[in-house]
């Protein structure tokens, strides 16, 4: 693996499009991508990581246009997408066709995990010609308390650990708040807090509340 600075992106996303992994920092924790509809990519991170292939990996918009073309958008999504996108929270979101749905197992069928990020994750997001997949770059072991790489450093001792071949890491420093994404359900009409993280808890439930609310005259 070749460490390589944030404003070689282009060197990671010509290295994405050739079916390779490359590693992402973001303000949470460095990230591990892969071409989304590359089976044999995101079957590399799976296996590397350890991950069960019960849990998704994240599928990164574009943009927000992206979402409402791929995704059904309940009134809740669309209020939670308007507070917090691009940022730190992700939705549990269906697909809206179920063909194209299929070309992107990793990141879940026939709900995906879907993320928009604001910043160099999402700024590959937007310039790559394929989609992608990102998870966490660490071991899948529930006795690892050190939780996901938030340095370079820790990103090569995870390559080192688990003999993934990853191509790039792009060094951008610490990830300062080592923490993850809020996950949000919503697959139904009632939108739930699926996992806590960065984004709080009373954020989320006022963010949907406020869909519920008429404005004031």
């Amino acid at each position: 693996m070749k460490l390589i600075r944030p404003d070689e992106l282009t060197i990671a996303i010509e290295a994405l499009e050739a079916g390779e992994l490359v590693v992402v920092p973001t303000q949470r924790w460095y990230m591990i991508c892969a071409n989304a509809r590359d089976n044999d990519a995101c079957a590399r991170v799976y296996v590397g990581k350890g991950r069960p292939r019960s849990k998704s990996l994240a599928y990164i918009l574009p943009s927000l246009v992206a979402a409402d073309e791929l995704f059904i958008m309940t009134p809740a999504a669309i209020q939670l997408a308007s507070a917090f996108w691009p940022g730190d929270l992700a939705m549990f979101l269906r697909w809206r066709d179920s063909e194209h749905a299929q070309q992107h197992e990793a990141v879940g069928v026939p709900n995906a995990l879907v993320t928009l990020d604001s910043g160099l994750l999402g700024q590959l997001a937007r310039r790559s010609r394929v989609p992608i997949a990102a998870t966490t770059a660490n071991l899948s072991d529930p006795t690892n308390t050190s939780g996901p790489a938030i340095t370079a450093a820790e990103v090569e001792r995870f390559v080192a650990e688990s003999e993934i071949n990853v191509t790039y890491c792009i060094d951008g420093g610490i990830s300062p708040l080592a923490n993850h994404l809020t996950i949000v359900d919503c697959t139904e009409p009632q939108a739930k807090i699926a996992r806590s993280g960065v984004v709080h808890d009373r954020a989320v439930n006022a963010a949907i509340a406020a869909e519920s609310e008429p404005y004031a005259n």
